[in-house]
């Protein structure tokens, strides 16, 4: 299915860019340019062209791993794309990370302690968080730990005063390959409240189906026979239990890094973090068609990966399942 989804949603992607108010060759030369500069521009770009053409000569590019040169920095997209990648990855892994330790272990207490206060707390904890949008969770981080407490800092990736030598792009990564511990703890505290921020909604959600999965295993026979053998709850639940639950769980956390990976936009946003998320926005507002249809693209493409993935996973999870 790789392929017939990419296709659709490189049409869909390049038609809505092209339906949509506005004309790039005009925000390029500017408000008080010529006709001539403005026809020149889109002759260049061949934005002259019918829509078909233009997207035959896009996709033929993007196959041979071309995705253009972006209309307002004449930069290769796919250079442009790759070079912000690690920013968004360490970003979305962050929140993952988080959002499975705090969401699996709360939903495993919630399950195994049903209707208590605990259960209430944790739920009540994950209706808010699912509820919450992104964009104001991260203004109420930014401004209670950064404004009002000055705890944290409340944008960018790194301290500009600290010297860094970039390898990877990973900034965490690359502060221990260079040992370098300044800019380990201030990649570190850079990387708190936007990871806080992106992992409320799937933290709430896989808290949420952790415990329902939970619910529903423990109510089988195969736990009734374990806890008639007298093993303890403890032996019961996590080794036994929570191995037969997570088939459900792997299924959210995988279609969840899929959306953080491509939805951090709005966190990017608000935090100024440099990722594809923030490149995407100011792509949109210059009308750079290249590069908003090549991060799409490469949007979807990640998400049907990580969907693979997760898929493959499934195998190693549950030897009842098997591929052939």
């Amino acid at each position: 299915m790789l392929v017939p989804v990419l296709l659709g949603t490189s049409i869909i992607a390049f038609s809505l860019m092209h339906l949509a108010p506005g004309d790039p060759a005009r925000t390029m030369a500017g408000q008080h340019a010529s006709s001539q500069t403005i026809n020149a521009i889109r002759e260049k770009y061949g934005l002259d062209k019918p829509i078909y053409i233009q997207y035959g000569i896009w996709l033929s590019n993007v196959l041979r791993g071309n995705m253009g040169r972006s209309i307002t920095s004449n930069e290769y997209v796919t250079k442009e794309i790759l070079d912000r990648f690690p920013s968004t990855f360490e970003l979305a892994l962050s929140a993952m990370v988080l959002a499975i330790l705090v969401g699996s272990v709360a939903g495993i207490i919630s399950a195994s302690k049903q209707y208590s206060a605990l259960d209430y707390t944790f739920m009540g904890i994950a209706l808010f968080g699912v509820s919450m949008p992104v964009f104001w969770l991260g203004i109420m981080l930014m401004m209670i730990f950064g404004v009002f407490l000055r705890w944290l800092p409340i944008g960018g990736r790194m301290d500009i005063a600290i010297s860094f030598h970039r390898i990877t792009g990973f900034y965490i990564l690359d502060s221990i390959i260079t040992g370098n511990l300044a800019g380990l703890l201030s990649a570190f505290r850079y990387l708190i409240l936007p990871s806080i921020a992106l992992a409320t909604i799937p933290m709430a959600t896989i808290a949420r189906v952790t415990r329902s999965s939970m619910l529903e295993v423990l109510r089988q026979d195969f736990i009734r026979t374990e806890r008639a053998k007298g093993l303890s709850e403890r032996v019961v639940i996590y080794k036994h239990a929570v191995k037969n639950a997570m088939i459900p769980v792997v299924t959210v956390i995988g279609l969840n890094f899929g959306l953080l990976l491509a939805g951090a936009i709005l966190t990017e946003t608000v935090f100024s973090w440099p990722g594809i998320g923030r490149y995407v926005v100011n792509a949109v507002r210059m009308r750079d068609y290249p590069a908003v249809q090549g991060c799409v693209l490469f949007f979807a493409s990640v998400f049907v990966i990580v969907n693979l993935i997760t898929d493959i996973i499934y195998v190693y999870i549950d030897p009842r399942i098997q591929y052939k």
